[in-house]
């Protein structure tokens, strides 16, 4: 395969800002992530933009088959032509959002399934999200994003990054961050640093919940309003149709400081509270 600067040139590319389109050129990078993945020959790995195929080349030398999942129809006859060399490689011209993830893989063992992605910066969370909410049946992700969101989803309570997002992620899975990525591994370059995080998937939640839509209303009113305490927090931001007294007991049963942000809780502690305020409106 040429380098990334070489096909860019060979298909007149012209990169789309609005498509968050950052491609790798540090090959030592791509084989990093594909490490992190530990993808190996049972393996049947999804890639989000995989853009010229710069990294869907080292997946399909390693993986039992590579779906490789990309929105923009320019980028297909370079894709193509990358990677003409494999019979193992599935290339789908699709929004990833409008994806029927489980749809495409459900012909291969849920227990094979990976997922390895330089998302666009754009819509990380929303696709981060997806894959979560949706049930996909990878058992790891391997996502290189923005450090400040990688940062954002490894945070623990208490910490100035801990927000609705780390306790969704971790809801889902057990993240950890692998390695960071400077600027000028990319082209273009863009304007903050990258982080590569892993995502292994709970095969069972980490907590029990009552209702897990009243969990995720709990944790997202619960950070809406930061510098509020808790109970003005869970208050003012509505939906959840209680008095500021009745917040007050459930937290005090709880044993938890009428004070207290919602930064300060962990995971156990936001189910807790959304079961005891479930339990309250039956």
């Amino acid at each position: 395969m040429q380098n990334t600067r070489e096909t860019i040139k060979k298909y007149n590319i012209q990169l789309t800002k609005s498509l968050g389109q950052n491609f790798l050129t540090d090959f030592n990078v791509v084989k990093k992530i594909v490490n992190t993945a530990d993808v190996g020959q049972e393996d049947v790995v999804i890639e989000v933009g995989p853009g010229i195929g710069t990294m869907t080349l080292e997946l399909a030398k390693r993986a039992k088959k590579v779906i490789a999942i990309e929105i923009d129809k320019r980028l297909i006859p370079a894709l193509e032509d990358n990677l003409s060399g494999f019979s193992n490689v599935q290339i789908i011209n699709m929004d990833i959002m409008k994806a029927d993830i489980n749809a495409i893989t459900s012909e291969y063992d849920s227990s094979n399934i990976k997922v390895v992605a330089n998302l666009p910066y754009y819509i990380t969370t929303p696709i981060i999200m997806k894959f979560l909410e949706e049930d996909t049946k990878a058992d790891m992700m391997v996502f290189m994003i923005q450090k400040e969101v990688a940062r954002r989803i490894v945070a623990e309570p208490g910490t100035k990054d801990y927000g609705a997002l780390s306790v969704a992620v971790q809801y889902y899975s057990k993240p950890e961050k692998a390695f960071d990525v400077p600027p000028h591994c990319f082209i273009p370059q863009p304007d903050v640093d990258s982080a590569v995080i892993k995502l292994i998937i709970n095969k069972e939640p980490p907590v029990k919940l009552l209702d897990k839509g009243m969990f995720f209303k709990t944790v997202k009113c619960s950070f809406a309003q930061r510098r509020k305490t808790l109970i003005n927090a869970l208050y003012n931001t509505g939906g959840l149709n209680k008095s500021k007294e009745e917040i007050k007991e459930i937290l005090k049963s709880m044993g938890v400081d009428e004070n207290t942000r919602g930064e300060m809780l962990s995971i156990q502690q936001f189910a807790m509270l959304s079961n005891l305020l479930y339990e309250s409106s039956l």
